[in-house]
């Protein structure tokens, strides 16, 4: 899926990215990226390269999907922007993370993929026992 590389077509390129990740659509995800691409949960370190990332995104196979609300987001030629809440189950308790993510594209494909939020409350669900099922 290569797009035009408009700004239009990189926003709608993260917004269909944005919704393979609450199916969990790992091949689509996966798609999306450039052999160079990184992934940096910007707490944590890089994770530099498609097959890299790749491996990261499938870690998540048969964990329960999460809901990404896209509040704002804006695209200017190769780059992309986004506020958004993600609320995801880790632990088996439900976590809310505000998050503000910067996408820079290259060829209707994401190179370089960086989330900036706050680490403390899903380290809280692990600090936590496991909830009841």
């Amino acid at each position: 899926m290569v797009l035009d590389g408009s700004a239009e077509a990189n926003d709608r390129l993260v917004r269909r990215f944005m919704s393979a990740w609450e199916r969990r659509d790992a091949d689509f995800i996966i798609g999306c990226l450039s052999d160079d691409a990184v992934y940096h949960s910007i707490p944590l370190s890089p994770i530099v390269g498609k097959q890299a990332v790749a491996a990261w995104v499938r870690g998540f196979a048969g964990k329960p999907p999460g809901r990404l609300e896209v509040r704002h987001q804006v695209a200017a030629s190769d780059v992309v922007m986004n506020e958004r809440t993600d609320v995801i189950v880790l632990n088996g308790r439900t976590v809310t993370l505000p998050i503000c993510a910067v996408f820079e594209l290259r060829d209707g494909r994401i190179r370089a993929w960086r989330e900036y939020f706050d680490l403390a409350p899903a380290a809280a669900a692990y600090r936590e026992s496991p909830a009841p099922d």
